[in-house]
């Protein structure tokens, strides 16, 4: 069975976690699958957004498989850290906006997957945390990095250290999550969104996505600088002359990625 599915849907891309009967955790075989999917993502010109989530009804993930876990040496376990890093890393630097959509379960690495997507979309049953220190560990796929970042250290501290579970809504107060729905109506509200990106130019997604993320780190004259090259290579695209086109003639512009 496949660990990872995938569907395109129109300029859409649903990419989905595959072990339901595990809780969706990860092993080997699935980060491998999953960094491969996400490599042919970044290289296909006509996705446009992504979308991440889980099989079944009870978890988006609930990190690493303690069960494989166990029957790994300490180079196994080493290999996997620096496999779940690559990937995660590789779909936070993926040049399409990408959303989680939070099902249930997200602990631990699943949690990590969330953080390195540019939104995160929950269910309100949704439980969420980085719970590795009550396994005597630490999060190992950007949580220490990545969440403090998203909501300040103080905060990221707190989670982490105590190791707690938050449900959505409180996850969504330590903003954690971009928002909350019901979770029969989690798709839908989910598609609804990355629809409103969709209507959007490509290109200008892309660039716009670029420019806030190499931006955020460095002194504003340069991130100035990142935006400003940013912005030139919208000026040659087709879809910004379809965009003052359809503007002039008062209709929805029916943009290339070109």
């Amino acid at each position: 069975m496949e660990t990872v599915l995938y569907e395109q849907r129109g300029n859409l891309a649903l990419v989905t976690l595959n072990r339901p009967e595990g809780l969706n955790a990860f092993n080997y075989d699935m980060l491998v699958e999953l960094g491969q999917i996400t490599e042919a993502i970044r290289i296909n010109p006509d996705i446009r957004v992504v979308i991440f989530t889980g099989a079944g009804e009870r978890s988006f993930s609930v990190g690493a498989d303690l069960k494989e876990r166990k029957t790994l040496t300490d180079l196994q376990v080493k290999r996997n850290l620096y496999k779940i890093g690559e990937v995660f890393t590789a779909i936070e630097q993926l040049p399409q906006p990408t959303i989680a959509m939070i099902n249930g379960f997200a602990f631990g690495g699943g949690t990590e997957l969330a953080l390195a997507c540019d939104f995160r979309i929950a269910a309100d049953s949704a439980l969420m945390g980085l719970t590795e220190t009550s396994l005597a560990i630490i999060p190992g796929a950007g949580g220490t990095q990545r969440l403090p970042r998203l909501i300040g250290e103080t905060n990221a501290l707190e989670l982490i250290l105590t190791a707690r579970r938050l449900n959505a809504e409180e996850a969504l107060e330590y903003g954690m999550l971009t928002k909350v729905v019901p979770a029969n109506d989690l798709l839908e509200e989910t598609t609804a969104f990355a629809n409103l990106m969709l209507a959007n130019g490509p290109v200008a997604l892309q660039q716009a996505k670029f420019a806030i993320k190499n931006g955020m780190n460095v002194d504003l004259q340069t991130g100035l600088s990142i935006e400003r090259k940013a912005y030139e290579l919208t000026i040659p695209t087709e879809d910004r002359i379809e965009a003052l086109t359809a503007f002039a003639e008062k209709r929805t512009p029916q943009f290339q990625g070109k």
